[in-house]
Protein backbone atom coordinates (compact mmCIF):
# COMPACT_ATOMS: atom_id res chain seq x y z
CA UNK A 1 0.00 0.00 0.00
CA UNK A 2 1.51 3.34 -1.04
CA UNK A 3 1.92 6.11 1.51
CA UNK A 4 2.99 9.69 1.10
CA UNK A 5 6.61 10.17 2.01
CA UNK A 6 5.94 12.79 4.70
CA UNK A 7 4.20 10.37 7.04
CA UNK A 8 7.36 9.20 8.78
CA UNK A 9 8.06 12.75 9.90
CA UNK A 10 4.93 13.17 11.96
CA UNK A 11 6.76 13.72 15.23
CA UNK A 12 10.29 14.53 14.15
CA UNK A 13 10.15 18.00 15.62
CA UNK A 14 9.03 16.68 18.97
CA UNK A 15 11.98 14.30 19.00
CA UNK A 16 14.38 17.16 18.39
CA UNK A 17 12.69 19.26 21.03
CA UNK A 18 12.68 16.90 24.00
CA UNK A 19 14.35 13.54 23.41
CA UNK A 20 14.26 12.41 27.02
CA UNK A 21 10.46 12.59 26.98
CA UNK A 22 10.32 9.70 24.53
CA UNK A 23 11.71 6.96 26.76
CA UNK A 24 8.23 5.51 27.24
CA UNK A 25 7.67 5.10 23.48
CA UNK A 26 9.37 2.94 20.83
CA UNK A 27 12.53 4.47 19.40
CA UNK A 28 11.03 4.93 15.94
CA UNK A 29 7.67 6.41 16.88
CA UNK A 30 5.78 8.35 19.53
CA UNK A 31 2.57 7.18 21.05
CA UNK A 32 -0.22 9.68 20.51
CA UNK A 33 -1.67 8.47 23.81
CA UNK A 34 1.53 9.46 25.62
CA UNK A 35 2.30 12.80 24.00
CA UNK A 36 -1.32 13.96 23.97
CA UNK A 37 -2.30 12.62 27.36
CA UNK A 38 -2.80 16.15 28.63
CA UNK A 39 -2.56 19.71 27.39
CA UNK A 40 0.73 20.34 29.17
CA UNK A 41 2.44 17.46 27.39
CA UNK A 42 0.77 18.37 24.10
CA UNK A 43 2.52 21.73 24.32
CA UNK A 44 5.76 19.82 23.69
CA UNK A 45 4.43 18.96 20.25
CA UNK A 46 3.47 22.58 19.62
CA UNK A 47 6.88 23.88 20.68
CA UNK A 48 8.57 21.25 18.53
CA UNK A 49 6.52 22.39 15.55
CA UNK A 50 7.74 25.95 16.02
CA UNK A 51 11.30 24.69 16.53
CA UNK A 52 11.20 23.21 13.04
CA UNK A 53 10.64 26.69 11.60
CA UNK A 54 14.20 27.70 12.39
CA UNK A 55 15.98 24.34 12.37
CA UNK A 56 18.42 22.90 9.88
CA UNK A 57 16.97 20.29 7.51
CA UNK A 58 18.94 17.48 9.14
CA UNK A 59 16.96 18.04 12.34
CA UNK A 60 13.83 16.63 10.70
CA UNK A 61 15.47 13.67 9.07
CA UNK A 62 16.35 14.62 5.51
CA UNK A 63 19.40 15.95 3.80
CA UNK A 64 22.98 15.02 4.48
CA UNK A 65 23.40 17.62 7.20
CA UNK A 66 25.62 19.67 4.90
CA UNK A 67 22.90 21.59 3.08
CA UNK A 68 23.55 25.15 4.19
CA UNK A 69 20.63 26.57 2.23
CA UNK A 70 17.87 24.85 4.20
CA UNK A 71 17.32 26.18 7.70
CA UNK A 72 13.58 26.57 8.06
CA UNK A 73 11.31 29.40 7.03
CA UNK A 74 13.94 32.07 6.51
CA UNK A 75 15.66 29.97 3.84
CA UNK A 76 12.42 30.07 1.85
CA UNK A 77 12.09 33.80 2.47
CA UNK A 78 15.51 34.26 0.86
CA UNK A 79 14.39 32.15 -2.10
CA UNK A 80 11.25 34.25 -2.55
CA UNK A 81 13.26 37.45 -2.76
CA UNK A 82 15.99 36.00 -4.97
CA UNK A 83 13.32 34.88 -7.44
CA UNK A 84 12.00 38.43 -7.59
CA UNK A 85 13.07 41.71 -9.15
CA UNK A 86 14.75 43.57 -6.33
CA UNK A 87 17.50 41.36 -4.83
CA UNK A 88 20.88 40.93 -6.53
CA UNK A 89 23.54 38.29 -5.78
CA UNK A 90 26.94 39.97 -5.67
CA UNK A 91 29.26 37.17 -6.82
CA UNK A 92 29.33 33.40 -7.24
CA UNK A 93 30.56 32.89 -3.66
CA UNK A 94 29.90 29.38 -2.38
CA UNK A 95 26.87 29.02 -4.61
CA UNK A 96 24.12 28.48 -2.06
CA UNK A 97 20.81 29.83 -3.44
CA UNK A 98 22.36 30.79 -6.78
CA UNK A 99 20.31 28.20 -8.67
CA UNK A 100 17.15 29.61 -7.07
CA UNK A 101 18.21 33.05 -8.33
CA UNK A 102 18.67 31.57 -11.82
CA UNK A 103 15.31 29.72 -11.77
CA UNK A 104 16.92 26.32 -12.41
CA UNK A 105 16.49 24.84 -8.94
CA UNK A 106 12.68 24.93 -9.13
CA UNK A 107 12.75 22.19 -11.78
CA UNK A 108 14.92 19.73 -9.80
CA UNK A 109 12.70 16.90 -8.56
CA UNK A 110 15.20 14.67 -6.77
CA UNK A 111 15.77 14.48 -3.02
CA UNK A 112 17.61 17.28 -1.26
CA UNK A 113 16.71 19.75 -3.99
CA UNK A 114 14.49 22.77 -3.54
CA UNK A 115 11.01 21.43 -4.46
CA UNK A 116 11.61 18.41 -2.23
CA UNK A 117 12.76 20.62 0.66
CA UNK A 118 9.74 22.90 0.36
CA UNK A 119 7.23 20.07 -0.01
CA UNK A 120 8.60 18.09 2.89
CA UNK A 121 9.08 21.08 5.20
CA UNK A 122 5.51 22.38 4.92
CA UNK A 123 3.87 18.96 4.91
CA UNK A 124 5.86 17.97 7.99
CA UNK A 125 4.50 21.05 9.75
CA UNK A 126 1.00 20.24 8.48
CA UNK A 127 1.25 16.68 9.75
CA UNK A 128 2.31 17.90 13.17
CA UNK A 129 -0.51 20.46 13.20
CA UNK A 130 -2.97 17.72 12.24
CA UNK A 131 -1.81 15.57 15.13
CA UNK A 132 -2.54 18.46 17.48
CA UNK A 133 -5.92 19.17 15.90
CA UNK A 134 -7.01 15.54 16.10
CA UNK A 135 -5.63 14.64 19.51
CA UNK A 136 -5.78 17.74 21.71
CA UNK A 137 -9.60 17.63 22.10
CA UNK A 138 -9.20 14.21 23.77
CA UNK A 139 -6.46 15.37 26.15
CA UNK A 140 -7.05 16.32 29.75
CA UNK A 141 -6.54 19.89 30.87
CA UNK A 142 -8.36 23.18 30.86
CA UNK A 143 -10.45 24.07 27.83
CA UNK A 144 -8.66 27.42 27.74
CA UNK A 145 -5.29 25.71 27.25
CA UNK A 146 -6.66 23.26 24.70
CA UNK A 147 -8.31 26.03 22.68
CA UNK A 148 -5.00 27.89 22.63
CA UNK A 149 -3.15 24.84 21.33
CA UNK A 150 -5.81 24.12 18.73
CA UNK A 151 -5.98 27.71 17.55
CA UNK A 152 -2.24 27.82 16.96
CA UNK A 153 -2.31 24.50 15.11
CA UNK A 154 -5.08 25.71 12.78
CA UNK A 155 -3.18 28.93 12.06
CA UNK A 156 0.09 27.14 11.32
CA UNK A 157 -1.69 24.66 9.05
CA UNK A 158 -3.25 27.54 7.12
CA UNK A 159 0.12 29.29 6.90
CA UNK A 160 1.69 26.15 5.43
CA UNK A 161 -1.03 25.54 2.86
CA UNK A 162 -0.87 29.18 1.78
CA UNK A 163 2.85 28.86 1.10
CA UNK A 164 2.53 25.49 -0.60
CA UNK A 165 -0.22 26.52 -3.00
CA UNK A 166 1.72 29.66 -3.93
CA UNK A 167 4.87 27.67 -4.69
CA UNK A 168 3.20 24.93 -6.71
CA UNK A 169 0.56 26.94 -8.59
CA UNK A 170 -0.06 30.44 -9.89
CA UNK A 171 -1.97 33.00 -7.86
CA UNK A 172 -5.54 32.48 -6.67
CA UNK A 173 -7.43 34.90 -8.93
CA UNK A 174 -8.03 33.36 -12.34
CA UNK A 175 -6.65 29.99 -11.29
CA UNK A 176 -9.36 28.87 -8.89
CA UNK A 177 -10.00 25.64 -10.82
CA UNK A 178 -6.33 24.81 -11.40
CA UNK A 179 -4.66 21.95 -9.52
CA UNK A 180 -3.20 23.12 -6.23
CA UNK A 181 -1.72 20.78 -3.63
CA UNK A 182 -3.05 17.74 -1.74
CA UNK A 183 -5.13 18.53 1.33
CA UNK A 184 -4.68 16.57 4.56
CA UNK A 185 -6.76 17.43 7.62
CA UNK A 186 -5.81 14.36 9.68
CA UNK A 187 -2.37 12.80 10.23
CA UNK A 188 -1.30 11.63 6.81
CA UNK A 189 -1.10 7.99 5.78
CA UNK A 190 -2.59 7.58 2.31
CA UNK A 191 -1.52 9.96 -0.43
CA UNK A 192 -4.16 12.23 -1.93
CA UNK A 193 -4.62 13.94 -5.28
CA UNK A 194 -3.96 17.60 -5.93
CA UNK A 195 -6.95 19.64 -4.76
CA UNK A 196 -8.19 22.62 -6.73
CA UNK A 197 -6.74 25.99 -5.80
CA UNK A 198 -10.14 27.22 -4.63
CA UNK A 199 -10.48 24.26 -2.26
CA UNK A 200 -7.03 24.84 -0.78
CA UNK A 201 -7.93 28.48 -0.14
CA UNK A 202 -11.25 27.47 1.40
CA UNK A 203 -9.38 25.30 3.89
CA UNK A 204 -6.96 28.15 4.58
CA UNK A 205 -9.70 30.67 5.28
CA UNK A 206 -11.74 28.17 7.31
CA UNK A 207 -8.68 27.34 9.41
CA UNK A 208 -7.90 31.00 10.05
CA UNK A 209 -11.51 31.67 11.04
CA UNK A 210 -11.31 28.84 13.57
CA UNK A 211 -7.93 30.04 14.76
CA UNK A 212 -9.22 33.56 15.36
CA UNK A 213 -12.15 32.24 17.38
CA UNK A 214 -10.02 29.89 19.48
CA UNK A 215 -7.23 32.40 20.10
CA UNK A 216 -9.40 35.40 20.99
CA UNK A 217 -8.69 36.38 24.58
CA UNK A 218 -5.60 34.15 24.85
CA UNK A 219 -2.25 35.60 25.85
CA UNK A 220 0.73 35.16 23.53
CA UNK A 221 3.07 33.20 25.80
CA UNK A 222 6.11 33.83 23.63
CA UNK A 223 6.71 35.80 20.45
CA UNK A 224 7.20 32.50 18.60
CA UNK A 225 3.59 31.54 19.33
CA UNK A 226 0.81 32.51 16.96
CA UNK A 227 -1.75 34.65 18.76
CA UNK A 228 -5.01 36.16 17.55
CA UNK A 229 -3.20 39.16 16.02
CA UNK A 230 -0.95 36.89 13.96
CA UNK A 231 -3.95 34.82 12.86
CA UNK A 232 -5.68 38.03 11.78
CA UNK A 233 -2.50 39.11 10.00
CA UNK A 234 -2.42 35.83 8.09
CA UNK A 235 -6.09 36.31 7.19
CA UNK A 236 -5.27 39.75 5.81
CA UNK A 237 -2.35 38.35 3.80
CA UNK A 238 -4.53 35.63 2.31
CA UNK A 239 -7.41 38.00 1.55
CA UNK A 240 -5.06 40.33 -0.32
CA UNK A 241 -4.00 37.42 -2.53
CA UNK A 242 -7.65 36.48 -3.08
CA UNK A 243 -8.40 40.13 -3.99
CA UNK A 244 -11.03 40.36 -1.28
CA UNK A 245 -10.28 43.99 -0.53
CA UNK A 246 -12.74 44.63 2.30
CA UNK A 247 -11.62 41.58 4.29
CA UNK A 248 -7.95 42.35 3.65
CA UNK A 249 -8.32 45.93 4.89
CA UNK A 250 -10.46 44.96 7.88
CA UNK A 251 -8.17 42.17 9.07
CA UNK A 252 -4.99 44.14 8.51
CA UNK A 253 -6.45 46.93 10.62
CA UNK A 254 -7.43 44.50 13.38
CA UNK A 255 -4.04 42.80 13.29
CA UNK A 256 -2.03 46.02 13.61
CA UNK A 257 -4.16 47.48 16.39
CA UNK A 258 -1.87 48.14 19.32
CA UNK A 259 1.28 48.13 17.19
CA UNK A 260 3.02 51.21 15.84
CA UNK A 261 5.82 51.39 13.25
CA UNK A 262 9.24 51.02 14.84
CA UNK A 263 11.37 54.11 15.31
CA UNK A 264 14.56 54.92 13.43
CA UNK A 265 16.89 53.49 16.08
CA UNK A 266 15.11 50.15 16.07
CA UNK A 267 15.10 50.12 12.28
CA UNK A 268 18.89 50.40 12.22
CA UNK A 269 19.44 47.78 14.91
CA UNK A 270 19.54 44.93 12.45
CA UNK A 271 16.12 43.22 12.47
CA UNK A 272 17.46 40.59 14.83
CA UNK A 273 15.35 40.58 17.99
CA UNK A 274 11.87 39.55 19.02
CA UNK A 275 12.10 42.43 21.51
CA UNK A 276 11.39 44.80 18.63
CA UNK A 277 7.97 46.19 19.53
CA UNK A 278 6.74 46.10 15.93
CA UNK A 279 7.34 42.37 15.54
CA UNK A 280 4.12 40.40 15.81
CA UNK A 281 5.63 36.94 15.30
CA UNK A 282 9.24 35.84 15.42
CA UNK A 283 11.47 32.92 16.33
CA UNK A 284 13.95 33.36 19.15
CA UNK A 285 17.28 31.82 18.14
CA UNK A 286 19.73 31.67 21.01
CA UNK A 287 23.42 30.86 20.57
CA UNK A 288 23.01 27.13 21.46
CA UNK A 289 20.17 26.86 18.92
CA UNK A 290 21.94 28.76 16.14
CA UNK A 291 22.66 26.88 12.93
CA UNK A 292 25.84 28.93 12.29
CA UNK A 293 26.74 28.92 8.58
CA UNK A 294 23.43 27.29 7.68
CA UNK A 295 21.46 30.30 8.87
CA UNK A 296 19.67 33.38 7.62
CA UNK A 297 22.28 35.78 8.97
CA UNK A 298 25.12 33.80 7.42
CA UNK A 299 23.57 34.43 4.02
CA UNK A 300 22.39 38.02 4.51
CA UNK A 301 24.73 39.77 7.02
CA UNK A 302 28.02 40.87 5.38
CA UNK A 303 29.59 41.78 8.72
CA UNK A 304 29.68 38.24 10.10
CA UNK A 305 32.08 35.61 8.75
CA UNK A 306 29.51 33.68 6.74
CA UNK A 307 28.43 33.11 3.17
CA UNK A 308 27.34 36.70 2.58
CA UNK A 309 30.80 37.98 3.42
CA UNK A 310 32.41 35.31 1.23
CA UNK A 311 30.94 36.56 -2.03
CA UNK A 312 27.24 35.85 -1.67
CA UNK A 313 26.25 39.33 -0.53
CA UNK A 314 22.62 40.26 -1.18
CA UNK A 315 22.11 43.71 -2.70
CA UNK A 316 19.17 45.94 -3.49
CA UNK A 317 18.91 47.02 -7.12
CA UNK A 318 19.96 50.53 -7.99
CA UNK A 319 16.59 50.79 -9.71
CA UNK A 320 14.76 50.38 -6.38
CA UNK A 321 17.33 52.11 -4.15
CA UNK A 322 17.11 55.31 -6.19
CA UNK A 323 13.54 55.74 -4.93
CA UNK A 324 14.80 56.35 -1.39
CA UNK A 325 15.25 59.85 -0.04
CA UNK A 326 18.62 60.31 1.67
CA UNK A 327 16.74 61.28 4.85
CA UNK A 328 14.66 58.11 4.79
CA UNK A 329 15.87 55.71 7.50
CA UNK A 330 15.67 52.89 4.96
CA UNK A 331 18.36 54.62 2.88
CA UNK A 332 20.81 53.82 5.68
CA UNK A 333 20.22 50.05 5.69
CA UNK A 334 21.89 49.63 2.31
CA UNK A 335 25.47 50.49 1.41
CA UNK A 336 25.45 53.88 -0.25
CA UNK A 337 26.92 53.77 -3.78
CA UNK A 338 30.52 54.93 -3.90
CA UNK A 339 31.26 53.82 -0.33
CA UNK A 340 31.41 50.05 -0.82
CA UNK A 341 34.23 47.71 0.17
CA UNK A 342 35.24 44.21 -0.88
CA UNK A 343 33.05 42.66 1.82
CA UNK A 344 30.26 45.28 1.85
CA UNK A 345 29.90 46.38 -1.77
CA UNK A 346 27.76 49.21 -3.09
CA UNK A 347 24.01 48.59 -2.61
CA UNK A 348 24.72 45.71 -0.20
CA UNK A 349 22.04 45.06 2.38
CA UNK A 350 22.98 45.92 5.95
CA UNK A 351 19.36 45.71 7.05
CA UNK A 352 19.72 42.34 8.79
CA UNK A 353 22.65 42.17 11.21
CA UNK A 354 23.60 39.98 14.12
CA UNK A 355 23.80 42.06 17.27
CA UNK A 356 27.22 40.58 18.02
CA UNK A 357 29.33 39.25 15.14
CA UNK A 358 31.11 36.84 17.49
CA UNK A 359 27.80 35.17 18.33
CA UNK A 360 25.32 33.54 15.98
CA UNK A 361 22.35 34.34 18.19
CA UNK A 362 19.81 36.29 16.17
CA UNK A 363 16.04 36.05 16.02
CA UNK A 364 14.02 35.37 12.88
CA UNK A 365 11.27 37.74 11.79
CA UNK A 366 8.00 36.08 10.73
CA UNK A 367 5.52 38.97 10.72
CA UNK A 368 5.54 42.63 11.66
CA UNK A 369 3.02 45.42 11.74
CA UNK A 370 4.40 47.34 8.74
CA UNK A 371 3.11 44.60 6.46
CA UNK A 372 -0.36 45.13 7.91
CA UNK A 373 -0.24 48.88 7.23
CA UNK A 374 0.73 48.16 3.64
CA UNK A 375 -1.96 45.51 3.16
CA UNK A 376 -4.59 47.83 4.57
CA UNK A 377 -3.44 50.74 2.40
CA UNK A 378 -3.38 48.65 -0.77
CA UNK A 379 -6.76 47.05 -0.13
CA UNK A 380 -8.35 50.43 0.61
CA UNK A 381 -6.84 51.97 -2.52
CA UNK A 382 -8.08 49.10 -4.69
CA UNK A 383 -11.51 49.55 -3.12
CA UNK A 384 -11.38 53.23 -4.17
CA UNK A 385 -11.18 54.44 -0.56
CA UNK A 386 -8.25 56.64 -1.46
CA UNK A 387 -8.49 59.12 1.42
CA UNK A 388 -8.33 56.34 4.00
CA UNK A 389 -5.57 54.56 2.04
CA UNK A 390 -3.46 57.72 1.93
CA UNK A 391 -3.81 58.20 5.68
CA UNK A 392 -2.75 54.63 6.47
CA UNK A 393 0.23 54.78 4.11
CA UNK A 394 1.42 58.10 5.50
CA UNK A 395 1.16 56.84 9.08
CA UNK A 396 3.69 54.15 8.22
CA UNK A 397 6.06 55.98 5.90
CA UNK A 398 6.28 59.15 8.01
CA UNK A 399 7.94 56.93 10.62
CA UNK A 400 10.67 56.40 8.01
CA UNK A 401 10.72 59.88 6.46
CA UNK A 402 9.00 62.63 8.44
CA UNK A 403 8.41 64.85 5.39
CA UNK A 404 6.69 62.12 3.38
CA UNK A 405 3.45 62.88 1.55
CA UNK A 406 1.53 60.29 -0.46
CA UNK A 407 -0.36 60.93 -3.71
CA UNK A 408 -4.03 61.75 -3.24
CA UNK A 409 -5.66 59.60 -5.91
CA UNK A 410 -5.30 56.51 -8.07
CA UNK A 411 -3.51 55.29 -10.08
CA UNK A 412 -0.59 57.22 -8.56
CA UNK A 413 -1.56 56.30 -4.99
CA UNK A 414 -1.79 52.59 -5.68
CA UNK A 415 1.53 52.64 -7.55
CA UNK A 416 3.11 54.42 -4.59
CA UNK A 417 1.75 51.87 -2.12
CA UNK A 418 3.22 49.01 -4.16
CA UNK A 419 6.56 50.83 -4.37
CA UNK A 420 6.63 51.43 -0.63
CA UNK A 421 5.80 47.76 -0.08
CA UNK A 422 8.91 46.77 -2.04
CA UNK A 423 11.06 49.23 -0.13
CA UNK A 424 9.72 48.47 3.33
CA UNK A 425 9.59 44.68 3.06
CA UNK A 426 12.80 44.17 1.06
CA UNK A 427 14.50 40.96 2.14
CA UNK A 428 11.53 39.70 4.16
CA UNK A 429 10.33 37.13 1.65
CA UNK A 430 7.44 38.66 -0.30
CA UNK A 431 8.81 39.25 -3.81
CA UNK A 432 7.93 36.03 -5.64
CA UNK A 433 4.39 35.77 -4.31
CA UNK A 434 3.80 39.48 -5.04
CA UNK A 435 4.95 39.05 -8.64
CA UNK A 436 2.50 36.20 -8.99
CA UNK A 437 -0.50 37.87 -7.33
CA UNK A 438 0.06 41.19 -9.12
CA UNK A 439 0.50 39.36 -12.44
CA UNK A 440 3.38 41.58 -13.49
CA UNK A 441 5.76 38.86 -14.63
CA UNK A 442 9.47 39.00 -13.85
CA UNK A 443 11.19 42.20 -14.96
CA UNK A 444 14.70 42.43 -13.51
CA UNK A 445 16.39 45.77 -14.22
CA UNK A 446 19.83 45.62 -15.81
CA UNK A 447 22.77 47.95 -16.09
CA UNK A 448 25.10 49.43 -13.50
CA UNK A 449 24.01 48.56 -9.95
CA UNK A 450 21.29 46.19 -11.10
CA UNK A 451 21.21 42.54 -12.18
CA UNK A 452 24.02 41.02 -14.21
CA UNK A 453 27.65 41.90 -14.85
CA UNK A 454 29.75 42.65 -12.88
CA UNK A 455 27.51 40.93 -10.32
CA UNK A 456 26.55 37.25 -10.57
CA UNK A 457 24.54 36.43 -13.70
CA UNK A 458 20.92 35.56 -12.84
CA UNK A 459 20.49 33.99 -16.30
CA UNK A 460 16.78 34.85 -16.48
CA UNK A 461 15.83 38.52 -16.59
CA UNK A 462 12.22 38.45 -17.73
CA UNK A 463 9.32 36.02 -17.52
CA UNK A 464 5.74 36.62 -18.63
CA UNK A 465 2.90 36.40 -16.16
CA UNK A 466 1.73 32.83 -15.52
CA UNK A 467 4.94 31.40 -16.92
CA UNK A 468 5.34 27.76 -15.83
CA UNK A 469 8.88 28.71 -14.77
CA UNK A 470 7.34 30.38 -11.71
CA UNK A 471 6.11 26.98 -10.46
CA UNK A 472 8.00 24.48 -8.34
CA UNK A 473 7.87 20.96 -9.70
CA UNK A 474 6.40 18.21 -7.56
CA UNK A 475 9.16 16.05 -6.01
CA UNK A 476 9.68 12.72 -7.75
CA UNK A 477 9.35 10.87 -4.43
CA UNK A 478 5.77 12.11 -4.12
CA UNK A 479 4.93 10.92 -7.63
CA UNK A 480 6.59 7.56 -6.98
CA UNK A 481 4.83 6.74 -3.71
CA UNK A 482 1.52 8.57 -3.93
CA UNK A 483 -1.02 6.49 -5.94
CA UNK A 484 -3.13 9.59 -6.57
CA UNK A 485 -0.38 11.71 -8.14
CA UNK A 486 1.38 10.61 -11.31
CA UNK A 487 3.50 12.11 -14.07
CA UNK A 488 0.42 13.66 -15.68
CA UNK A 489 -0.08 15.74 -12.52
CA UNK A 490 3.42 17.23 -12.68
CA UNK A 491 3.79 20.98 -13.19
CA UNK A 492 5.17 21.91 -16.62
Amino acid sequence: MKKIFIAALAFSTIISCKKDYLTTAPSDEISNVVIFNNATDAKIALNGMYRLMYSHAAAIGYGSGTLHSDFGQKSYDIINDLMGNDMVVHLQGYGWFNRDYQYTERAQVTNSRRPYMIWRYYYTLINNANNLIVNVPKATGSQLDKDNLMGQAYAVRAYCYYNLVNYFQHTYKGNEEAPGVPIYTVPAIEGKARSKVKDVYKLITDDLTLAETLLTGKVQEHKSNVDVKVAQGLRARVALTMEDWSIAANYANKARAGYVPMGTTAYKNGFNSIANTEWMWGMEVTQPQATIYASFFSHIDPFVFGYAQLGGQKKITKDLFDNLNVNDIRYSVFKKPGTGTSTVPDYCSIKFKLANTSSWAGDYLMMRASEMYLIEAEALARDNKTTEAKTVLETLIKARLTTYTAPTSNPALLSEILLQRRLELWGEGFSLFDIKRLKTGLNRPTGSGNHGSPSFNPAIYTLPDQSPTFLMKIPQDEIDVNPNINDADQNP
